[in-house]
């Protein structure tokens, strides 16, 4: 392909993103792997390039932009070599007209750089969220130590067991992932599953396990003694915990399948009885955007009032399982205040003789009752992490 030729295929697969974006269609990755399959003329140089082009095209663009050309557009106002791109060849996009509409910068939709002003991401914390994340590993203990050999070089961070690879490392393709010696997984996701403080013999309930990435921790975490309880209302994403556990040598007393509304007739055994709780929570993502970028064009405020709806829900419901004088810890990916301290803030109002005990963790800074993660003091993914200890 010539290079004026990938530009153009980058104008249409932002088209095409830009839509589901809207329509809440498939994400990104999903849209170029699948178009990547069906035009096999595009070579993995090819591939590269226009992969670059379309993430950084969203990255520069705040606002959802009215076209994919209007997306580039805005990368070519910084670059003159790719204005010369949009030359009129064959296969090239057209020559650029004058006053043609280019897209708009920033963070991310107005009302959503609003928000998070003011929890206080703004300036360099809020320019970070556009940056692309590192790699991260978490060595499973129930298999390896963190000095394993790796076919690249691997450096330690603050997580127990994390390590960090250079970008694009083929993990996947490694013996060490297919023998479940090492997971992926994000350094503030990693320290997320040290605030539940997880010990052997204890009984833990993963209240919203998706595919079971920090239920895996746990089980490490427990050195497999003990009850782990996996639960989640999603069956597709829970299914795939089960050979991801084989593969990692993780045991769970049981895996849940919950029936949304009836969350607790699911997991009744249990109830008043769990050492620790964690409700890793559906929320807006604003602590992933380095990974998925396009999702700052999908989040309405009507889905951000849902995310708190649900999260204060899950709350109740955890609260229901802890043991008297035993922990919940909450975790949402998010920056946001209203699903982060404000959301601690409002349980703790309504449950009186709670109290928060803020995990120590090698990162963060405090924020409310709870830790606060980002990508600009961190270096990890966005996260805000609180303990809550229930009344005996």
């Amino acid at each position: 392909m010539t290079p004026a030729a990938r530009v153009q295929s980058a104008i249409a697969l932002l088209d095409t993103i830009i839509e589901a974006a809207r329509t809440k269609g498939a994400p990104a990755d999903r849209i170029l792997a699948e178009w990547f399959r069906s035009n096999r003329f595009a070579g993995s140089k090819d591939r590269r390039a226009i992969r670059e082009l379309v993430y950084d095209a969203i990255r520069a663009c705040g606002p959802v932009p009215a076209s994919g050309r209007a997306a580039i557009l805005r990368l070519a106002q910084d670059s003159g070599a790719l204005a010369q791109l949009f030359d009129g060849s064959q296969y090239g996009p057209p020559a650029i007209a004058a006053d043609e509409p280019v897209a708009q910068g920033g963070i991310a939709p107005e009302w959503l750089e609003q928000a998070l002003a003011a929890s206080d991401i703004a300036g360099p914390e809020a320019m970070a969220l556009l940056e692309r994340a590192p790699l991260d590993v978490r060595v499973n203990s129930l298999k390896a130590a963190r000095d394993l050999a790796l076919p690249v070089e691997a450096l330690p961070i603050d997580a127990p067991n994390g390590l960090r690879l250079p970008p694009g490392a083929p993990v996947e393709q490694w013996d060490a992932y297919r023998d479940g010696l090492i997971e992926v997984q994000d350094g503030g996701s990693q320290l997320a599953c040290e605030a539940v403080a997880a010990r052997a013999g204890e009984t833990v309930i993963d209240l919203c396990a998706g595919a079971g990435g920090k239920t895996l921790a746990l089980a490490a975490a427990m050195g497999n003694a003990g009850t782990l309880v996996a639960a989640d209302t999603d069956r597709g994403r829970l299914s795939r915990l089960g050979p991801r556990a084989e593969r990692a040598g993780a045991l769970t007393a049981e895996t849940v399948l919950l029936d949304p509304g009836r969350e607790l007739e699911g997991l009744a055994k249990w109830r008043q009885s769990a050492d620790a709780v964690l409700v890793d929570a559906p929320c807006s993502g604003t602590g992933t955007w380095r990974r998925n970028p396009e999702a700052r064009w999908r989040l309405t405020s009507d889905d951000l009032e849902r995310f708190v709806k649900t999260q204060a829900r899950l709350l109740e419901i955890a609260a229901e399982l802890v043991a008297p004088g035993r922990r919940l810890v909450y975790v949402v990916c998010s920056l946001l205040d209203a699903e982060g301290a404000d959301q601690v803030a409002a349980f703790l109002a309504a449950h009186p003789g709670w109290r928060a005990d803020p995990p120590e963790l090698p990162l963060g800074t405090p924020r409310g009752t709870g830790v606060r993660l980002t990508p600009f003091h961190d270096g990890t993914d966005g996260f805000f992490i609180a303990r809550l200890e229930k009344p005996c």
